[in-house]
């Protein structure tokens, strides 16, 4: 099954909330890994209750960067076959070092800043 751009828009947006909540308290973690079907339907990704999920906290190779395309495959082939998987990193590190005043003049106002790695902003 695809998803429509609607459909498409809405899973983006509840995925994005589901990495941003798992990244800022310990306690979403715990309750994905003790409770995943509650834990995804605080954010909106709501699973069927007979379907299988897998939470994966650790990407293959190394790469902390998810990609919102795979994901959103993983989504479609989850409506098709009944098994979910979703693509929660670890909480990603971010070098302020190398952020120059005006950048973080961006994030503080708002500006140019992508809260999450998964390239959905660009």
């Amino acid at each position: 099954m695809s998803l429509d751009p609607q459909q498409r828009a809405e899973f983006v947006n509840a995925y994005t909330k589901t990495l941003i909540t798992a990244w800022s308290s310990e306690e979403y973690v715990a309750r994905l890994n003790s409770e995943p079907r509650a834990a995804l339907a605080e954010s909106g990704l709501n699973v069927p209750e007979d379907a299988e999920i897998v939470i994966v906290r650790t990407l293959p190779d190394g790469k902390q960067d998810g990609n919102l395309d795979v994901q959103v495959s993983f989504w479609e082939l989850g409506l098709a076959t009944g098994r979910y998987e979703f693509h929660i990193p670890e909480t990603p590190v971010v070098d302020t070092a190398e952020l120059s005043e005006g950048d973080l003049s961006d994030v503080a106002a708002g500006g140019n800043y992508c809260c999450c790695p998964c390239s959905c902003c660009t």
